[in-house]
């Protein structure tokens, strides 16, 4: 039976050939929900994430950051409001959700990123015009405020921040194309867009779910793998259903520019990064 040394060592190899298969190639990363507030999995996905880069995969992090932005709302004695799922985002609150992603969550990440070894720079949509948006109008009537939706990616700052050897870390705030504003813009949609611009090999989705189930909250029935030409069957036979259908959408989207590979990932698994990306294990649903 083999030792701890001998496992180690048979992980190792079992990583090399996906270790050789990405090795310079782009990676988008998002990150946000359960894994951003749990010490562990903080932990665990700056470590991925520093390995990737170590071994030469150019990791792209993409990030929000909904709980922050909730307790600085609340702190501050405002009230946070959500018209059909989204953030309702006035004067006030894009202030608040600029100061947390562009200022607090962005340079946290980054400086853990640093102090573990790794190389990183803070970005965010505004810098080089990097997300631009319009005010978002989905036809309802409805007003979400200063929400936008995406109309254009300039990723030249993140592939010179690439090519420099950091690790581009970027907050999902966009720069106003019909005004002189900010947007909050959301992040997976941000995420799927600049991964189609970058030409990146895979999209990532870290999300709190252990992925698609065939079968609701039973985590043994998870679809490990999805053709994009199944979704709209899945979806008709509600297995794709609620906050799935937009994160499976943007996955759809990355797919039609050009994405070789989609994943949404169980953020709650301590190096689930790594699991899906250099064993053959896997650890979610992937799209292609």
């Amino acid at each position: 039976m083999p030792n701890n040394n001998q496992l180690r060592a048979q992980t190792l190899v079992e990583a090399l050939p996906y270790i050789q298969k990405f090795t310079g190639k782009v990676v988008v990363i998002k990150y946000g929900g359960n894994a951003m507030i749990s010490d562990e999995l903080f932990g665990a996905v700056i470590e991925d994430i520093i390995l990737l880069q170590l071994v030469g995969i150019h990791a792209v992090l993409v990030h929000g950051g909904g709980p922050e932005i909730n307790e600085m709302i609340r702190r501050l004695g405002m009230e946070s409001r959500f018209v059909n799922g989204l953030r309702y985002t006035d004067k006030e609150t894009m202030d608040v959700v600029q100061s947390v992603l562009c200022g607090k969550v962005n340079k946290d990440l980054v400086s853990t990123i640093v102090r573990k070894g790794g190389s990183a720079i803070g970005l965010c949509g505004l810098d080089g015009k990097m997300f631009e948006a319009v005010k978002m109008d989905k036809g309802d009537g409805e007003d979400y405020g200063f929400v936008g939706y995406i109309v254009n990616i300039n990723p030249e700052v993140v592939e010179q921040a690439i090519d420099d050897g950091h690790i581009p870390v970027i907050a999902t705030v966009a720069y106003g194309a019909d005004g002189e504003t900010a947007y909050n813009v959301n992040a997976d949609t941000a995420a799927a867009k600049l991964a189609i611009a970058l030409g990146a090999e895979k999209l990532i989705l870290l999300t709190n779910t252990r992925g698609v189930l065939r079968e609701k909250d039973k985590e043994e029935t998870l679809i490990q793998q999805i053709h994009s030409d199944e979704i709209e069957a899945l979806m008709a036979q509600n297995i794709i259903e609620g906050g799935m259908i937009p994160k499976i959408e943007c996955c759809a989207e990355a797919i039609m520019g050009g994405v070789r590979r989609t994943h949404i990932l169980d953020g709650r698994i301590p190096h689930s990064i790594l699991i899906e990306m250099l064993t053959d294990e896997g650890a979610g649903t992937m799209i292609c």
